[in-house]
């Protein structure tokens, strides 16, 4: 059975609120001013209705009054932009690289971050060598390509720049004095730039979990 919201027309995204793929799926849906409710999921608890739209059951999953369900951060990106794209996120003559650059971060990067934030977990390696790799792999090509430019394709922040600024966030979290004194100038201040945004605090709200009865909170 379809959801009030959903029978109402307003979409639902299913989100929590520091996950980066959900954070960076607010961040379009905000910016291209289309309305949704928004479902805070508790992720060791997860409602049946998150479950029901979604055997992938992870978040953020964006269902549509339709019926469709996007299950995918960056398809829920690109849905929201197709909307309505006031600051030209989307660029087509960009597009390749921007996507090249995202599954860099969502790839290879993704999996030593992983291991960097939970060293624990993967003792075959201390906790610097993760770090290292995930250097070697993104830091360092984004500050060097931030050298002479304030954002990663262009002088405007782009779908690259919103789709990985969360994960570079968290990296910086991990170890904030490490990060704080690394050679990485221009990578934290595009950074710094994007977080301390009024965007990026306007997505960054805490929200009560979602049960089912309660009312929604649109966004």
């Amino acid at each position: 059975m379809l959801s009030n919201s959903t029978l109402s027309g307003a979409p639902i995204i299913y989100s929590f609120r520091r996950c980066p793929y959900a954070i960076r799926a607010r961040l379009a849906i905000r910016v291209s001013g289309v309305r949704v409710a928004l479902r805070e999921v508790v992720l060791r608890d997860k409602p049946a209705a998150l479950l029901l739209a979604s055997a992938k059951a992870t978040v953020p999953v964006l269902q549509l009054p339709d019926g469709r369900v996007l299950e995918q951060s960056l398809d829920i990106m690109r849905w929201a932009l197709g909307q309505h794209d006031p600051q030209g996120w989307l660029c087509g003559q960009e597009q390749d690289e921007a996507l090249a650059l995202i599954a860099l971060n969502d790839g290879s990067f993704k999996q030593a971050l992983d291991r960097y934030k939970y060293a624990p977990r993967h003792p075959e390696r201390p906790q610097s060598a993760w770090r290292d790799e995930a250097v070697e792999l993104m830091l360092a090509p984004l500050n060097t390509r931030l050298a002479d430019r304030p954002f990663l394709l262009r002088d405007t922040a782009s779908l690259a720049d919103m789709a990985i600024v969360p994960f570079i966030r968290q990296f910086a979290a991990v170890e904030p004095g490490w990060f704080g004194s690394a050679p990485f100038e221009p990578l934290r201040a595009w950074m710094k730039g994007i977080v301390s945004s009024e965007l990026f605090d306007s997505v960054m709200s805490k929200f009560t979990p979602w049960q089912p009865g309660d009312a929604e909170s649109f966004f």
